[in-house]
């Protein structure tokens, strides 16, 4: 009662403080809001302190009675205070008005009014309390944020990180035997109506099958249906054993079974009619596995119709392998094998092709290397440039696996194509593109540009050989021929360069092969080169630079200087000097071979000007023991 009561006489006595407000000036710099309805006799003013901004605002208003009822709505009512504990009900001020006046329209309250209203309502504003706390940000619940950023240490009260799961155990020798049961009811379900395969009432043999691991599948068969498909049950259920036997069904036992659901498969097709039929159902894998399973018991139906089945389905890559390797292990040759490898290999011929592994089927000799040298003239003959490029790069990957596969056999031949492309026919075809290009190179320099064209191309197709010579280390005759071409070098300053420059990416790939060490020639050879190409070399490689796509321009300058540093010092003088005063007029148009001028420079000038080191000496001493 005493804090509402001290809480009353507060607000009456800022009332009576108001009032004089508006008639003095006040010592302390206030804030006021006022409220503009005209039915309130004395506006209702709102203070704020600028001292302390949490100071509760007091409400001023002069006592009177209700209003009566108007037809004018009515203003909203005070807002009542906040809620304080044990406080006396808020008691709403009086309004002093006339009974019978009528209230006008009033305007719509001001935006500052309602963020009070709003502010007071929240209890942001109240008059008895202290001034909020800062937000103690420690006691808030993490964030998403902080969990995903603390997962490591995070766990919420009261659950417990959940412990990996356990990899299963491995299955159990009766899971795997349900597995099995489960494979033979569907191999058996799929059985047509009227199949005796696997009828109780009508077998006399109960079959017994068990896998390596130990797991077993019995099935009712027929013995005379073994007998009559099989030589290997016609040994084993003979008529003899038939008699020995007292009762029936006869007991069979087959162990040690590879695959116990590729067995019954193979004992299911001595039930059917049309066994190459019943085989289109099944995958490669499947029919390589019941041939295993027809070889081994003898079942030639099974063996021929598996057979026929391979021949003709078409096989995955990687089971060519499997094919192949299968039927070399069973030795079927007699059964129609070969004809089944023939798709896998040229040596798998009749008896007549066997004596000489060379010799195709038409008693050609060397038939692998007559495709190979077709398909490099039909390539090098074709065309459409685009398919040509395509053409180029899957014949360079053959001809790249087939030499590998040569060199591993150790020259024995082999691979898919039975031979391999020899060096003789590489530089065979290259000698007649070489010839075409001195025609058209004659032709374009004696100003007939009909077939210029042909320049490009027959450069381009020397390009392509020498890389597939360089592949296969053979290219020091062609680094020979090329350099003895001193005609035409000397007709290259007469062809234009739009036609010529495909030319020089012949010396350029030359330069790289020596600099790289892949091309190993004498001095001679090497110095006839420079001499005869470096010139047309230097005139073409702006052209190059800005016309071949894909040019690799450090490549060639540093194969350039390794091939100048392989001379002789006085030829590396020569050579580099003049380079130096045609770099210096043409810039980027002149390949940059500083780094082989620096080397130059420090042979030729550093050493020299040094002191020559001493040899070591060798120091020999011989000790010699005097007898006694």
């Amino acid at each position: 009662m005493a804090a509402a009561v001290h809480h009353k006489t507060q607000i009456q006595t800022h009332s009576q403080n108001q009032t004089q407000t508006h008639s003095s000036k006040s010592k302390r710099r206030e804030t006021t809001t006022t409220t503009a309805i005209s039915a309130y006799p004395s506006p209702t003013h709102v203070v704020v302190s600028d001292a302390a901004w949490c100071c509760a605002p007091t409400l001023a208003s002069s006592s009177s009675s209700s209003s009566s009822p108007s037809t004018h709505p009515l203003p909203p009512p005070p807002l009542p205070p906040p809620h304080i504990p044990d406080l006396e009900p808020w008691v709403p001020p009086a309004m002093d008005a006339n009974p019978n006046a009528s209230f006008p329209a009033y305007p719509a309250y001001p935006s500052s009014y309602t963020k009070f209203n709003s502010a007071l309502n929240a209890g942001l504003l109240n008059p008895m309390s202290p001034p909020p706390l800062p937000l103690d940000k420690t006691r808030s619940s993490p964030t998403l944020f902080d969990m995903m950023a603390n997962e490591q240490d995070y766990h919420p009260r009261g659950n417990h990180p959940v412990p990996p799961m356990p990899p299963p155990p491995p299955a159990r020798t009766q899971d795997r035997q349900l597995l099995l049961q489960e494979r033979v009811a569907e191999i058996l379900g799929s059985c047509s109506p009227g199949n005796q395969f696997n009828d109780p009432d009508s077998s006399d043999v109960r079959l017994t099958l068990t896998s390596k691991d130990g797991l077993t599948v019995s099935l009712n068969v027929h013995r005379h249906i073994l007998v009559a498909h099989s030589r290997f049950f016609a040994a084993k259920l003979s008529d003899r054993w038939s008699k020995q036997q007292r009762s029936l069904p006869h007991l069979v036992e087959i162990s040690d079974c590879d695959d116990v659901d590729v067995y019954i498969e193979t004992l299911r097709l001595m039930y059917c009619k049309d066994l190459r039929r019943r085989l289109m159902r099944e995958d490669v894998s499947k029919v390589l596995g019941i041939l295993k399973v027809s070889a081994a018991i003898v079942f030639d139906a099974g063996v021929l119709s598996c057979l026929e089945y391979l021949e003709a389905a078409p096989w995955a890559e990687d089971e060519e392998e499997k094919v192949a390797s299968l039927l070399t292990q069973l030795h079927l040759e007699s059964s129609g094998a070969g004809e089944v490898l023939k798709r896998v290999s040229l040596e798998a011929a009749p008896s007549s092709s066997i004596d000489d592994p060379n010799e195709d089927r038409n008693g050609n000799n060397g038939g692998g290397e007559e495709v190979l040298v077709r398909l490099l003239q039909v390539v090098l003959e074709g065309k459409d440039e685009k398919a040509r490029r395509e053409m180029k790069g899957l014949v360079s990957k053959m001809l790249r696996e087939n030499n590998a596969s040569h060199c591993s056999t150790g020259g024995k031949g082999g691979g898919a194509a039975g031979g391999d492309l020899s060096k003789e026919s590489l530089y065979s075809a290259c000698d007649g593109c070489l010839r075409l290009l001195r025609h058209h190179f004659a032709r374009a320099a004696a100003s007939d540009l009909s077939e210029a064209a042909q320049i490009a191309r027959q450069a381009d197709n020397l390009h392509w050989i020498l890389d597939i010579l360089i592949d296969r280390q053979a290219a020091d005759d062609f680094l020979r021929t090329w350099a003895a071409q001193a005609e035409l070098s000397e007709l290259h300053p007469r062809v234009p360069a739009i036609h010529r420059y495909e030319v020089s990416r012949v010396t350029a790939r030359l330069f790289v092969g020596v600099g790289k060490g892949q091309i190993l020639v004498s001095k001679e050879a090497r110095c006839l080169l420079l001499r005869n190409w470096l010139e047309p070399f230097y005139e073409d490689f702006g052209w190059m630079r800005r016309a071949c796509k894909g040019l690799d321009r450090h490549l060639i300058e540093d194969g350039l200087a390794n091939t100048i540093l392989t001379l002789p010092l006085a030829t590396q003088q020569e050579i580099l000097l003049e380079w130096f005063n045609r770099f210096l007029n043409s810039g980027d148009d002149c390949p940059n071979i500083q780094r082989g001028f620096e080397v130059w420079w420090r042979r030729a000038f550093w050493k020299r000007n040094g002191e020559p080191e001493q040899p070591p000496q060798l120091r020999i001493t011989a000790v010699c023991e005097n007898s006694c």
